[in-house]
């Protein structure tokens, strides 16, 4: 058994930030990334050792694993490789950088990502497979579903309810108790200030591009 040795799946810029959170904190040591397709040698220094078909391989080994593919239009890559991971039982740890705020009151969901100057106020629920990035507050009460993404900055505030496959943009800011449907894109810089019931794309809480 290998243990507190993880593998990294998804070679973008997430990634980056994502390594640097498992360097800060010093409990995992990243043994290397896999991407699909051979442009990305390494990343920051760590291997890109080949492709998904590796998976299996480092599972009977028995690593750990870090979704670091980025969420931005859609949850549905990184939901493949959760699904696929669970399916195998392969270990999903809670990764948080050292210069993150998680209250001892708080619950973070497995294979989720909590990165730097992010606060996580008492009796917030985040989900599994999440993203809360850089500066990003979650407030008291509030929860967020399964595999979203919380931007840089934004401002998650007391009892909201966040769907799943939700991102949420840099600096956005929803309001006390409002409640956000699965599947929903929040536009940078928003203010939402009442509930959104309908899966779509979303500037503040009132400009809809409707999917196709």
């Amino acid at each position: 058994m290998v243990r507190n040795k993880i593998i990294l799946l998804g070679a973008g810029g997430h990634c980056k930030s994502c390594i640097e959170a498992i360097e800060s904190n010093g409990e995992y040591e990243i043994e290397g990334i896999l991407n699909k397709g051979e442009e990305v040698k390494s990343v920051l220094g760590y291997p890109v050792l080949g492709g998904d078909e590796l998976i299996d391989q480092y599972i009977e080994k028995g690593f750990s694993f870090l979704i670091t593919v980025g969420q931005i239009s859609s949850p549905a890559i990184r939901l493949k490789l959760y699904n696929y991971l669970k399916e195998r039982k392969a270990h999903l740890p809670v990764i948080s950088a050292f210069g993150s705020v998680i209250s001892k009151h708080a619950k973070i969901g497995e294979g989720s990502v909590i990165l730097h100057q992010a606060v996580i106020n008492a009796d917030a629920i985040v989900g599994n497979n999440c993203i809360i990035n850089t500066g990003a507050i979650i407030e008291h009460d509030s929860l967020i579903g399964d595999h979203c993404h919380i931007s840089t900055k934004a401002v998650i505030n007391g009892g909201v309810k966040v769907g799943d496959g939700v991102f949420v943009g840099s600096g956005s800011v929803i309001f006390n108790n409002v409640n956000i449907c699965n599947n929903v894109v929040i536009g940078g810089g928003s203010t939402v200030v009442k509930d959104i019931t309908a899966e779509g794309v979303y500037f503040n809480d009132k400009k809809l591009i409707r999917k196709e």
